[in-house]
């Protein structure tokens, strides 16, 4: 069980997560490279697995990550115990860990955390990812909440629905004049599959997507510039590189501007966003839950109804 395991070796097990290796973890922890060793390796006997991959940076196994997820939920229940029986340090903050993807951090996210009461004194350390891999996040216990894209809960997670984020097929004028004015009685799918494109990473399926709505078993160009920031990919289809699927809530002042053009005026790309995070009784976490819902209500649609998701 859980409660048999010994906690100065647990907390030993987050601290080498944390830091990345045996020698930091040491450091933090103000004690000696072999001890944090020792410790580490009478927690694996005693749980009769290996907990760690010795690699560099160190990186938890799939026992490691259920005993390093308990080690943050007990932190958590620590914490907030200290809190209401008068015992945290003064101005002591909480730190909460959350996993959220680059368009909602650019657009809806950072409102949503301004909203928590300031009282709670909250430190934010916010991890970006691809909302198809925040989950994975979760599951290896590095952080305590995540924006996903799977309705599916992580074992020990609560899931609630956002909404959903939609995204505008667009591109700069004259971008689309020279790839697509060219050849006016062209199929737009098949267009779109020949004239260079930005895309996010190699993750990032939401241009593909919106072309197999155009022409089934066809994808984007393989021209394809990768720009990993939300600002950054749209500054790269504002300057012409290519075209991009773009959250509406960042192409809408562009079109009226006039520097961008909506390359299908009747079609979209939907993605669905989650909200999951530990079922703790904890205060800190469910505030930022409610400001998190309260201002995904304001600015996603309605319903998560999407056919792909993407960054």
């Amino acid at each position: 069980m859980m409660t048999d395991l010994p906690l100065d070796q647990v907390h030993t097990l987050l601290a080498v997560v944390d830091e990345g290796t045996f020698d930091a973890a040491a450091q933090a922890l103000q004690v000696t490279p072999s001890a944090v060793s020792q410790r580490v390796k009478a927690l694996e006997q005693r749980t009769g697995r290996v907990l760690l991959l010795r690699t560099k940076p160190v990186r938890p196994t799939e026992s490691g990550e259920v005993v390093v997820r308990f080690a943050r939920q007990l932190a958590r229940l620590e914490h907030d115990a200290h809190a209401e029986l008068g015992m945290t340090g003064a101005g002591e903050p909480t730190r909460l860990s959350i996993a959220v993807n680059s368009d909602s951090l650019a657009t809806w996210f950072l409102p949503a955390l301004a909203r928590v009461p300031g009282e709670l004194r909250l430190c934010f350390e916010l991890r970006r990812e691809d909302q198809d891999h925040t989950a994975a996040l979760l599951r290896e216990g590095l952080v305590m909440a995540a924006v996903t894209s799977s309705p599916d809960p992580v074992t020990g997670c609560s899931v609630r629905a956002l909404g959903r984020m939609p995204y505008l097929p667009v591109a700069s004028p004259g971008f689309a004049e020279r790839w697509l004015g060219a050849r006016p009685d062209a199929p737009l799918g098949d267009a779109l599959a020949e004239a260079p494109v930005v895309a996010f990473d190699r993750n990032d399926d939401l241009q593909d997507a919106f072309v197999r709505t155009l022409a089934r078993g066809r994808r984007a160009g393989k021209q394809r510039h990768f720009v990993p920031t939300s600002e950054g990919f749209v500054d790269a289809v504002v300057a012409g590189m290519g075209w991009g699927m773009v959250p509406v809530v960042q192409a809408g002042p562009l079109l009226r501007a006039g520097r961008l053009v909506l390359l299908a005026p009747d079609r979209t790309v939907d993605v669905p966003l989650y909200w999951q995070q530990w079922k703790l009784d904890s205060p800190a976490l469910s505030a930022v839950a409610e400001a998190v819902a309260a201002v995904a209500a304001e600015a996603l649609g309605p319903g998560p109804s999407a056919r792909r998701a993407g960054r």
